[in-house]
């Protein structure tokens, strides 16, 4: 099969490797579309991966081609989208179904083979049907949609009346925002540096986003709070600055969620810790999301469920869609920052399908 193999940090081959054989348990999946992560761009260019070589990507969907001996609840032609996180259901928080918390985990495509390719092999407990009228795209973004949806419940989730401020208006930043509306936000307010990112923020309804280099955020929460700050503010894009941003504008027992990866060391000044103490602001961290074998109560089936009925819009996030063959090409623009990248999905050559 064609896959984009990561030989080394910054050395991204597109090639032929052997297609990959399910065993007891696994299942086989035609890969229909790849996002590209936020955390990919490092992973491929600075930061490497566990292992070389190793084929990058996580966030996907497809169609089973083969199941492993055992597998009984998929057959050849299901569309399913898949958990990329391999627990190794042992440890404690395995054993009481935090498979995001287990201690002693496999990922795909950054400690295993993943889904820059044309196949990918997974554990059949790791996929989810995809429900009728949701599309492949749509399903291949199930993944950073359910960690925005995490990041919102970590906090309490949202209440009508409450003001939500979005720091990072990217992919993540937007799905944050949709969730916050979907629960009843009364006020979802989002900040970014590129004003491609808030013109798509404003067609997706949100009127109040804002550019933050023209406007001070605590000073645009103030004036729509009476001066009360945001009960519950996200910062969902690694940027030190957008972190003491959000904290700045939290108000008194309000919520701070860090959902962006760190890009660099971040230093609180003694005022703004003394804020954060004297307001007694609330802060969470998140990472990933909650997936459940046995329940539909979790990120991902509230997830799939939300694009199934429409209140979930991921289809205007997809900027580019590119085939493997031009993934290398598009990745390096990413990296190097050329043009503006919304949602980016892969998908294998003459096999793009909705």
């Amino acid at each position: 099969m064609k896959a984009l193999v990561l030989h080394a940090v910054g050395d991204l081959r597109y090639e032929d490797v052997p297609t990959p054989e399910p065993k007891a348990g696994e299942v086989l999946v035609r890969v229909a579309y790849c996002g590209v992560c936020g955390s990919d761009i490092p992973r491929i260019f600075s930061k490497g991966t566990y292992r070389f070589p190793l084929i990058c990507g996580h966030e996907f969907a497809g169609v089973v081609e083969q199941c492993g001996e055992g597998v009984t609840q998929f057959a050849p032609g299901d569309r399913v989208a898949v958990f990329p996180l391999i627990w190794c259901g042992r440890c404690s928080p395995c054993e009481k179904g935090r498979y995001a918390q287990c201690e002693s985990y496999d990922y795909l495509g950054s400690r295993r083979d993943g889904a820059f390719a044309e196949y990918a092999v997974a554990p059949a407990r790791n996929l989810l049907r995809v429900p009728q009228g949701v599309s492949l795209q749509e399903a291949a973004m199930t993944e950073p949609a359910a960690v925005a949806l995490h990041a919102l419940r970590r906090a309490g989730g949202c209440q009508p009346g409450e003001t939500v401020a979005v720091f990072g208006a990217g992919p993540i930043g937007l799905m944050v925002a949709q969730w916050a509306r979907i629960m009843g936000a009364s006020s979802v307010l989002l900040f970014d540096i590129v004003e491609e990112k808030l013109v798509l923020a404003r067609e997706l309804g949100f009127a109040q986003a804002y550019h933050s280099a023209q406007k001070v955020a605590e000073e645009v929460v103030a004036s729509l709070t009476e001066g009360q700050g945001a009960h519950l503010c996200i910062e969902a894009v690694g940027v030190p600055q957008t972190l003491l941003q959000a904290c700045a504008c939290a108000r008194r027992g309000g919520r701070v969620v860090i959902l962006g990866n760190p890009s660099a060391e971040v230093t609180f000044s003694p005022s703004l810790l003394s804020q954060l103490m004297r307001r007694e602001v609330n802060l969470y961290g998140t990472w990933n999301s909650d997936y459940a074998v046995y329940s539909a109560d979790d990120d991902w089936h509230t997830t799939l469920r939300a694009m199934a009925s429409g209140s979930l819009k991921l289809r205007p996030l997809v900027t580019h869609r590119v085939p493997l063959s031009r993934a290398v090409d598009t990745l390096n623009a990413m990296h190097d920052r050329k043009g503006f990248f919304c949602k980016v999905l892969i998908h294998p050559d003459g096999q793009e399908e909705d």
